[in-house]
C-alpha cells in the first residue's frame, strides 16, 4: 500500500538490498567442478549492473510535460542520481551529479522542466526535498538539520504540491501545501494526535491518516485541510485487531482507496466514499493487494498482488473492466507504471531473477513495448545466472515454511555444494524473487542460497505474520535452524551450511550462533541487532506512532527488558564458537555502530575468528557501488575460508 513515509512501518529494520557497484575485484578461489561449467564472475562485474528506477511515485509525474523524457534514478555513476531518460530511446541525461550522497527522482513539474528530488546525508535517513530549476540550480525546500521530509503528491491542477515534515516536532509529521510557482507554503494539517499522514486528496482538501494501536491494529482517519477539527475515524476501532492502510484517493477525489484485512487473512482494497462514507470492495485475492493506482483521468487502474514472493500486476481499463494487453514484454515482475499526460503511453519496469530492473515504454493502443535500458553488465551472460524456485519445508513443529531457492548450475548428488540460509530484515519483512547482485554472486561462486520466509514474515496472511509476536529469537529462529537440517538433507547440498542476513536477519544470524552454537558452520551478520534493549530505546524520533506497533510486536523496553536481554546475542556471546563476519555502516540510525563493535569484541574474546568490515560513509543499507563490491567480495572470501574443505 502507498504511504507518504514508506520507511516508517513495523518492518523498518529491514535490510536495504545491496545495490550496484563499480570497480574490478580480485577473484575468489574456484568452486568445485560442476556438471554444467559456467565461468565465475567477480563481485565488480555483478555490481557493474546498473540500477534503474522510475520517478513519479506517490502522485508525482514521471513523464516530462512534453512526453519526451522520463524522470528516473540510477547509480550508473556509482552513486544514485537523477536523470532524464529519452522516452524514444537514447542515453539518460544527468540532472544531479552527486558523488557522495544518493539522490532520488520524485517528479517533473506538470507544466515545465523543473524537477523535484530527494536525498539524505550519509545514509542518515533524514531526507530533504529539493527542486532543480531548468537552469540547473538547486534549492532545498525543507532546510534544517534534524528534520525528515516526504513528498505527498500534486494537486490535480498542478498549482500546488504537498510535503510532510517533522520539523515542528521530531515525532510528528505535519503536512504543508507548496505553491508551485513561488514555493511559498502553508501548513494544511497540524499533527497533534500521533497520526501518520498517508495520502492527500487531489484537491488538497482531505488528508488520509493512519494510527497504529498495535502491530495487528491500525486505524484510518480523515482530516479536513486547514481545519482545527479533530480527524474523524473512518476505518477501525480500538481492539478490532484489523490493519488498515491507504493506496491513495481516486483521481476525481470522491473516494479513498484503502487496504484492510478485516475480511480474511489477506489485505484487500476497498473504497470509502467521502460524501456518505459508503464502502465497497475493489480488489481481493488469496494474496495481499500490494498496491492500487490510477491514471490521472481514472480511465486506467493499476493493481498488483504479492503472489508467493512475486508481483502479479494488471492494468485495468475501467471502461470495460478488462486488463490491457502489453506486447513484447519479457517474463518478470512489472512495476512502477506511469502514464504520460494524455494516457496514450506508459513507462514501467520489468525485473526477473536473472535480469535486473529495466525500463520500458509501451503505447496503450498496441504495438510492441520498447526497452530503454540494459541494466545487466554486458560482460555477464544471463544464461550463466540462476532462476529461483519457491521451495517449502516442514519446520520443527510441522508448520510449512516458504522460501526462495537459488541452486548453482551443476549442483547434484555427485557434486554437492555448500549452502547459505539467507534471512530477510524486519521484523516482518519478506524474501522475494527478483534480481540480486549479491545473491547471484554467491550462487555463481558455488553456494546454494535459500532465502527463508520464516514465521513472522509478511505476504502469507496475518496469522502467519503474527506467529512470532513477542517470540522473536525463539520460534522464528527455530525455523531458520530447521531450514539448515532440511537443506543438509538434500542430496545436492553438502553438510556445510552458513547463516546470513541483514538488520533483523543479522540479528537472527548472531542469535543462531549464540543460542544454537553447533548448528551452522559460519555466520554473516550485516548490521544486525545484538542488544535489543539499546536498539529499542534508541529508535529515531521520526518513527513516531509506529513505535507503538513495534513495541507491541517486540515488547516495550520499559517492561520487557529482561526478555530483550535474554534474546540479545551480545549477552550470550560467550556461547559463540563458529566464525562470524560482521558488516556495518557507521551512519546507521537504526542499528548503531556500537552494536557491531561490541559483538565483534565479545566474540574475539572467545578466540573465535571474526572479520569486521565498517563503511564510514554508509547507513542502514549500502548505496555506494564500491562498498557493495567490497562487501560481496568479503562474503565470498569468508565463505570460501570457512565452508570449503
Amino acid at each position: 500500500m502507498r504511504r507518504l513515509l514508506p520507511m516508517i512501518a513495523v518492518s523498518t529494520l529491514a535490510m536495504a538490498a545491496p545495490l550496484a557497484a563499480q570497480q574490478a575485484a580480485a577473484s575468489a578461489p574456484a568452486a568445485e567442478a560442476s556438471e554444467t561449467a559456467v565461468p565465475q564472475y567477480s563481485a565488480a562485474q555483478f555490481f557493474e549492473t546498473t540500477a534503474y528506477g522510475i520517478g513519479g511515485g506517490g502522485g508525482g509525474h514521471a513523464f516530462s510535460p512534453d512526453g519526451r523524457h522520463i524522470l528516473i534514478s540510477s547509480n550508473r555513476s556509482g552513486t544514485f542520481n537523477v536523470y532524464a531518460l529519452p522516452a524514444g530511446g537514447g542515453d539518460p541525461v544527468a540532472l544531479t551529479t552527486s558523488s557522495g550522497d544518493a539522490r532520488y527522482a520524485i517528479s517533473y513539474f506538470p507544466r515545465d522542466g523543473r524537477v523535484l528530488f530527494e536525498g539524505d546525508s550519509g545514509g542518515n535517513e533524514l531526507s530533504h526535498i529539493y527542486v532543480r530549476a531548468e537552469d540547473g540550480s538547486v534549492r532545498d525546500l525543507t532546510p534544517g538539520d534534524r528534520l525528515k521530509a516526504a513528498f505527498a503528491g500534486w494537486s490535480a491542477d498542478g498549482s500546488r504540491f504537498f510535503i510532510a515534515t517533522n520539523e515542528r516536532d521530531p515525532a510528528a509529521f505535519d503536512v504543508y501545501s507548496y505553491d508551485a510557482a513561488s514555493y511559498e507554503r502553508r501548513m494544511i494539517f497540524r499533527n497533534t494526535g500521533g497520526f501518520l499522514p498517508e495520502s492527500v486528496s487531489p484537491d488538497g482538501q482531505h488528508i488520509a491518516l493512519s494510527k497504529a494501536l498495535s502491530s495487528a491494529d491500525t486505524d484510518l482517519y480523515l482530516a479536513t485541510a486547514d481545519s482545527e477539527e479533530a480527524p474523524r475515524l473512518i476505518a477501525g476501532s480500538e481492539g478490532s485487531n484489523v490493519n488498515h492502510g491507504t493506496y491513495g484517493f481516486t483521481p476525481d477525489g470522491r473516494a479513498l482507496v484503502y487496504a484492510t484485512n478485516a475480511h480474511g487473512e489477506f489485505a484487500q482494497a476497498w473504497t470509502y466514499a467521502l460524501a456518505d462514507g459508503a464502502r465497497a470492495p475493489l480488489v481481493s485475492a488469496d494474496w495481499d493487494v500490494s498496491f492500487v493506482g490510477h491514471s490521472r483521468s481514472g480511465r486506467y487502474r493499476v493493481q498488483a498482488l504479492n503472489a508467493d514472493g512475486s508481483t502479479a500486476l494488471s492494468i485495468i481499463d475501467t471502461r470495460t473492466g478488462q486488463p490491457v494487453a502489453l506486447n513484447g514484454v519479457p517474463a518478470g515482475d512489472l512495476g512502477s507504471v506511469q502514464f504520460n499526460a494524455d494516457e496514450s503511453r506508459i513507462a514501467f519496469t520489468v525485473v526477473s531473477d536473472t535480469s535486473p530492473r529495466d525500463i520500458f515504454v509501451a503505447d496503450l493502443g498496441g504495438g510492441a513495448a520498447q526497452r530503454l535500458t540494459s541494466a545487466l553488465n554486458p560482460a555477464i551472460n544471463e544464461d550463466h545466472l540462476v532462476e529461483a524456485t519457491v521451495e517449502r519445508f516442514a519446520s520443527y513443529d510441522g508448520l510449512t515454511i516458504p522460501g526462495i531457492m537459488y541452486r548453482p548450475h551443476g549442483a547434484s548428488s555427485a557434486n554437492p555444494v555448500p549452502a547459505v540460509v539467507l534471512v530477510h530484515g524486519g521484523p516482518g519483512g519478506q524474501s522475494r524473487r527478483g534480481y540480486s547482485s549479491m545473491v547471484q554472486h554467491l550462487v555463481n561462486h558455488g553456494y546454494a542460497v535459500y532465502a527463508i520466509n520464516n514465521r513472522g514474515s509478511s505476504g502469507y496472511g496475518k496469522t502467519f505474520f503474527h506467529m512470532d509476536d513477542r517470540r522473536h529469537g525463539d520460534v522464528d529462529l527455530k525455523d531458520v535452524v530447521a531450514a539448515r537440517d532440511w537443506l543438509a538433507g538434500q542430496d545436492w547440498i553438502s553438510d556445510r551450511v552458513a547463516v546470513m542476513g541483514g538488520s533483523y536477519g543479522g540479528y537472527i544470524t548472531a542469535a543462531a550462533l549464540a543460542f544454537h552454537p553447533e548448528v551452522f558452520d559460519a555466520g554473516i551478520n550485516i548490521f544486525g541487532v545484538t542488544n535489543w534493549t539499546r536498539t529499542l530505546q534508541s529508535i529515531p524520533a521520526w518513527w513516531g506512532a509506529q513505535r507503538t506497533a513495534l513495541f507491541d510486536e517486540m515488547g516495550d523496553p520499559a517492561t520487557d527488558a529482561e526478555r530483550h536481554r535474554a534474546i540479545s546475542p551480545l549477552f550470550h556471546a560467550s556461547n559463540i564458537r563458529r566464525p562470524m563476519l560482521v558488516v556495518q555502516g557507521a551512519n546507521d540510525p537504526r542499528v548503531l555502530q556500537v552494536e557491531s563493535d561490541e559483538i565483534v569484541a565479545a566474540v574475539r574474546a572467545n578466540n573465535v575468528p571474526v572479520d569486521y568490515l565498517l563503511f564510514p560513509d554508509e547507513g542502514h543499507g549500502f548505496q555506494r557501488r564500491e562498498n557493495n563490491i567490497s562487501a560481496s567480495e568479503a562474503y565470498v572470501r569468508f565463505l570460501n575460508q570457512h565452508l570449503r574443505r
